[in-house]
């Protein structure tokens, strides 16, 4: 590109299209129900993805008398595998029945109130394959009221595999719903722009969404593989037949859509990714849906996609019946630090005074909450365009700007000064390490020499997302605070069998990734001392609670057992009507309870594994139960255990209903 285009605005609503969408009846939505109070229907819980359940029998009270009430095992360990299969699923609880999955895809139906398995379905997943993210994260369901209670597949789960099959089953039966795609299954590579060029470079790992009497679904791609990976299009199906009803593709193919001035070159044509990996949320009063786009690719490498790149990076309101775009907002420019948005978003109703405003909230691996008006995806909290570095790399054009947000989740830069936490040998070999690096802070871009990146391509906020307690307008989230570094290395006369013996996932070890076609090799790692201990400074991993109505920091406090320390963590809260906020998430293996107006931690327990997964809870036999799966797999532990707690005595239910 000779010359800058002009920047679009961050909020870009296509004409017409946002007044058109506000005069149309929610058609995809109308038949979205309340979730009953002791049931936990959905990943979120409710359409908007809140994460709040009404329950109050366990409060801040009586909180510390938690203990065991069941543990199921899911067997998948014992099952030989192409690579570490992460048990990160959030159930759900429907009409009686506690639906999990496992990181094969099997999916299993529980009593919620004993553990005791009912029915088994196994959807036969590939499993040698070295998939990059070997996680199924939970299930979907819809009721299709046309049906006579007592019909085959009234009740549907829908079930989307790590090899990209989505699924329609009876949740009464386990069996499959037949009338559902081609014998109730969709394949879900057939029809891409772009084909994955592997098999393990396109999966599913998050739920689909049921929008109305449609069931919408994302992907998991490999993104930084080279200049062209498989193409992200979110696609929406018939619930009933599975029909295909829409489709949108994040990177804009027609020249009419103003996105696509933003990609010069032609580079829309060639470019895959901006998918959507994580969880999608939806308003069904308005019609709307609201997906977190991530990165275009390669992640670390946009000379052969300048410009903007929109919608990439971006939360995206979409007409649930048609796909079309409401509005949209850019959290990062022309993405070069796979700064995905890998949180669900969160719909809430915000307190200002007198005024309820209805938002939706975006956390980021930027380390920051973006507050949008749900209807026009202006910001609710001020966010501010500021200059930021430079690229250094030849052919290489960053954003001159990055939107900041005033709230700020996590350190956005990091010092040779702050190594107060390390013994001299140590602090030494940290300090050489920072020396070494380009470090101007947030949005510095990736370099020949390498860069210091803070926060770490994990987070910031990560995937875990919010919870969202609107009667306290408190939102909980966690986040990760360490520093990592990326570098680009020319690949002519790359070494790749020095490099396969470098490299590693976790550890002191760097990652490599070829990024063919791009001419670069890109590394990366967190920056670690040689004893293992990270160079930034504690706490590693916190807990922060938001205040809504004022737009402000509440309270945080570290996440972890070791003190000051906290724990880098993946996996997301609850926040429940008794004033409680629940969250694993952390490598060390414990579930915990804060107090969501202070933070205060008021409970914990030790898990089998690590629990990188979301929990939830429910009312079954006369008792509140909290529910987490632990084995997360990597540095988070193997296990298989899906763990109840509840109190040792039943109470009567004192549900707030909302």
């Amino acid at each position: 590109m000779s010359a800058r285009r002009t920047r679009l605005p961050a909020v870009r609503a296509l004409a017409g299209v946002a007044l058109l969408c506000f005069m149309l009846p929610a058609a995809a939505g109308e038949q979205a129900p309340r979730p009953q109070p002791g049931e936990w229907p959905a990943y979120g819980r409710d359409p908007g993805g809140a994460r709040f359940s009404p329950l109050a029998d366990i409060d801040r009270s009586n909180v510390s008398r938690l203990e065991v009430a069941w543990t199921f095992r899911t067997g998948h360990l014992g099952i030989e595998t192409g690579n570490d299969p992460r048990f990160e699923t959030t159930p759900i609880v429907v009409d009686g029945s506690l639906y999990l999955t496992t990181p094969l895809g099997q999916l299993i139906a529980l009593d919620p109130a004993t553990g005791s398995e009912r029915w088994r379905f196994d959807p036969e997943s590939r499993r040698d394959a070295d998939y990059g993210d070997f996680a199924n994260r939970g299930v979907s369901t819809w009721l299709d009221t046309g049906a006579e209670p007592g019909a085959p597949c009234r009740r549907r789960i829908f079930l989307a595999t790590i090899d990209a099959r989505l699924f329609a089953v009876d949740g009464a039966t386990g069996r499959i719903c037949p009338d559902f795609g081609r014998n109730g299954m969709i394949d879900l590579r057939i029809g891409l722009r772009h084909p994955p060029f592997e098999f393990e470079a396109y999966q599913v790992t998050s739920p689909p969404l049921v929008a109305g009497d449609l069931v919408v679904t994302g992907s998991a791609i490999a993104d930084n593989s080279g200049v062209a990976p498989a193409s992200g299009e979110i696609r929406a199906f018939d619930a009933r037949t599975g029909r295909q009803r829409w489709r949108w593709d994040p990177i804009p193919q027609d020249p009419r859509d103003p996105a696509f001035a933003t990609w010069a070159d032609d580079s829309a044509r060639r470019t895959g990714a901006a998918n959507v990996w994580s969880l999608m949320v939806a308003d069904p009063e308005r019609g709307l849906i609201f997906v977190p786009t991530s990165s275009p690719g390669p992640d670390y490498f946009g000379g052969l996609r300048p410009g903007d790149n929109r919608y990439a990076n971006s939360v995206v309101a979409l007409r649930a019946a048609t796909g079309e775009v409401v509005w949209h907002f850019q959290t990062v420019h022309h993405d070069l630090w796979d700064y995905d948005n890998a949180a669900p978003p969160a719909l809430a109703t915000i307190r200002r005074g007198t005024e309820l405003l209805p938002a939706v909230l975006q956390a980021t691996k930027t380390g920051m909450l973006f507050v949008l008006h749900r209807e026009t995806g202006e910001p609710l909290v001020s966010v501010e365009e500021r200059a930021v570095p430079a690229s250094d790399v030849p052919t290489e054009r960053a954003s001159r700007t990055q939107p900041f947000s005033a709230i700020v989740l996590s350190p956005h830069a990091m010092s040779a000064e702050e190594l107060g936490h390390l013994d001299e040998a140590d602090g030494a070999a940290c300090r050489e390490q920072i020396r070494e690096l380009r470090n101007e802070g947030i949005f510095t871009p990736p370099s020949l020499s390498g860069t210091l990146v803070r926060p770490s391509n994990i987070g910031g906020a990560h995937w875990g997302g919010m919870a969202v307690d609107e009667d306290r307008q408190v939102a909980v989230v966690p986040v990760n605070t360490i520093a990592s570094m990326v570098q680009l290395i020319p690949a002519d006369g790359f070494d790749r069998a020095a490099a396969r013996r470098e490299s590693g996932r976790l550890g002191l070890e760097y990652e490599y990734t070829l990024m063919e076609g791009t001419g670069y090799v890109m590394r990366r790692r967190f920056l670690r001392a040689p004893s293992g201990v990270f160079c930034s400074p504690p706490p590693w991993g916190n807990l922060v609670g938001i205040d809504l109505a004022g737009g402000r920091k509440a309270w945080e406090v570290p996440l972890g057992d070791a003190g000051a320390k906290g724990s880098p963590n993946l996996g997301g809260p609850i926040v429940t009507a008794g004033g409680l906020a629940f969250v694993g998430a952390t490598i060390e293996p414990k579930f915990r309870a804060y107090d969501t107006e202070t933070g205060r931690l008021l409970w914990s327990a030790e898990l089998p594994a690590g629990a990188r997964a979301t929990p939830i809870t429910y009312h079954a036999g006369g008792r509140q139960f909290v529910v987490i799966a632990a084995g997360g797999g990597d540095s988070f532990g193997a296990g298989e255990h899906l763990v109840a707690f509840a109190l040792p005595d039943a109470r009567p239910s004192a549900a707030k209903v909302r």
